[in-house]
Parts: structure tokens; C-alpha cells; sequence
């Protein structure tokens, strides 16, 4: 897991954090995608064909992948709780690796973590 207090320093620095209510879905499974995600406040369900495999919260990013080349999203992504959530594209990302180093560090190890658990269940 990344560290709340760097994830949260580093999306804090973005504009534009959106609420999500409990029960929304934030993106399917399937849909192409831009963005990744960290979340300031709240919990997100992650679900692969339609079943929770992973619940994340405040600090951690999920959606990497399509920063660095999977075309569509792998997951469903469904706010468990009102939920905040701020937003990274390509760009911003990778300022934010330039300025903070470890941030690349901590959201590789975190894709890989989901990634390994994801394929197993496949």
C-alpha cells in the first residue's frame, strides 16, 4: 500500500477532487481510460466479473494501468462509501514523478500487488 500521507500530499496538489455517493460506479470493467486514481477520502469495491476482489481506501491510487499502456480497464471500480477521489493523467503523473520520486516507486509496487492478485483469480 502506498503511504496515505504521500499519496494524499501528492493528489492534494490537484485540482478538482470529485465526489462520488456510496454505490456509484466510477468506471466498468472493460472501458477505455486516461486517468488513474488516489483516493483522499472513502473506500472504493473493486470488482472483476461482477464479484468484490478488493476493497481499497484514503491513500491508496488504483487505474494505473492506463497510464502505462493497457488500453482498457481491467476492473470495475464502485465507491463502497461517499467517496472523494482526485485524478491524474499522463501528464500530471508523470510531474509527479519527476518531483517526487518515490511516488513512482510506491505506485509500481501497489499495480503490481493488485495485478498478481487479479490474475489469480482469473
Amino acid at each position: 500500500m502506498l503511504s496515505p500521507v504521500l499519496t494524499v500530499s501528492i493528489f492534494q496538489k490537484q485540482s478538482g477532487p470529485k465526489v462520488f455517493s456510496a454505490g456509484q460506479v466510477i468506471f466498468e470493467e472493460g472501458q477505455p481510460g486516461d486517468e488513474m486514481y488516489g483516493i483522499l477520502e472513502g473506500e472504493i469495491d473493486i470488482l472483476v466479473n461482477g464479484k468484490i476482489v478488493e476493497t481499497i481506501e484514503t491513500g491508496e491510487v488504483f487505474d494505473v494501468g492506463v497510464l502505462v499502456g493497457v488500453k482498457n480497464r481491467t476492473y470495475t471500480a464502485i465507491a463502497k462509501v461517499d467517496t472523494k477521489l482526485v485524478f491524474l493523467n499522463e501528464e500530471e503523473f508523470l510531474f509527479a514523478v519527476q518531483e517526487t520520486p518515490m511516488f513512482a516507486v510506491e505506485v509500481m509496487k501497489s499495480y503490481s500487488k493488485r495485478l498478481s492478485r487479479l490474475q489469480h483469480l482469473v
